[in-house]
């Protein structure tokens, strides 16, 4: 649905993004993520036409956007970051007023604004001035009006910046819905945001991409083994040394923050010694009182990725 290959967007002898690849799948939902200033916004600009790249190809739905920018603009719905809302209007009058900007005849126009109020959310503020709404009542109507068109490709930058825990939760579950039938790209700096409502993430860095897969896979790149959770009761020095005699542990560390008696165990990615870590404590007359799997989180992840690249860049 969506191809990017070497993408490039220079001002002056400023690099925005540089050599940018990646695919998104028909119905997926796209987390691409990054720092501020990575280049998120210059590259979902170039996919919707608001700018040209200096180098490279893209391709949305089938059309590239440099030689058919009119095709992909009707196949495409864009919340930027900061949208415009004419807060003197009605949020029926608004829309109405998108909907004739992107050539919908009066019918069209009238069935679409009602199934995007609805979809959206906003049927019950129809008729209120938008000055008046609150933020995230605003956010919806700026996802209604990129809906409108019935676009095949929907991109949403940021879209839950400013809203407060309630409203980022209504977005996010709004976001999840549009998935299957849409191909969604969710650009942001928020991490729970991807790993709550993306199924796949590209993470850009400096400009560049530097890793793109699942959020699960990606764990299990940076991670290189597994880790196991205990909480034992038992004296430190004899728990700590009695499980890293288990065959297959590597390393164990005692956690003094999360208190006495928390213990990780580093393994093999393919051993699982979960069985043989209970036995070894069971078999002392020690308490079990925990025991689970631990996987880095995306920020772990993220977080991992670019100090790497900046490490390596130094």
């Amino acid at each position: 649905m969506i191809e990017v290959q070497h993408l490039s967007k220079f001002y002056g002898s400023v690099a925005a993004i540089q050599d940018v690849s990646f695919e998104v799948k028909q119905g997926e939902i796209l987390g691409f993520l990054g720092p501020n200033g990575a280049g998120k916004t210059t590259t979902m600009r170039i996919l919707t036409c608001y700018m040209p790249a200096t180098r490279g190809t893209a391709r949305v739905a089938g059309y590239d956007v440099f030689r058919s920018p009119l095709e992909v603009r009707r196949r495409v719905g864009y919340l930027p970051e900061n949208f415009p809302l004419y807060t003197d209007l009605t949020v029926r009058d608004f829309l109405d007023f998108v909907g004739h900007v992107k050539g919908l005849n009066r019918r069209v126009r009238r069935d679409q604004i009602a199934k995007t109020m609805s979809l959206c959310g906003v049927r019950e503020v129809a008729d209120r001035i938008i000055g008046h709404l609150s933020k995230g009542y605003r956010q919806r109507v700026g996802v209604a009006q990129a809906l409108l068109n019935d676009p095949e490709v929907l991109i949403l930058d940021e879209p839950t910046t400013g809203l407060d825990p309630k409203q980022i939760i209504e977005t996010r579950e709004l976001i999840r819905s549009l998935g299957g039938e849409r191909t969604i790209i969710l650009c942001t700096h928020i991490l729970p945001e991807v790993s709550m409502t993306c199924s796949r993430v590209v993470i850009i860095n400096k400009g560049r991409v530097v890793a793109q897969d699942t959020p699960e896979n990606l764990t299990r790149q940076i991670q290189k083994g597994a880790t196991i959770a205990l909480e034992v009761d038992g004296p430190p020095e004899a728990v700590t040394h009695r499980l890293s005699e288990v065959p297959g542990v590597k390393a164990v560390r005692q956690d003094g923050k999360a208190g006495q008696g928390i213990y990780y165990v580093d393994s093999e990615q393919d051993q699982d010694v979960r069985r043989d870590l209970a036995q070894a404590v069971c078999a002392t007359g020690w308490g079990l009182l925990g025991l689970r799997p631990v996987s880095l989180s995306l920020e772990e992840v993220f977080v991992q990725l670019v100090t790497e690249e900046e490490t390596g860049d130094a």
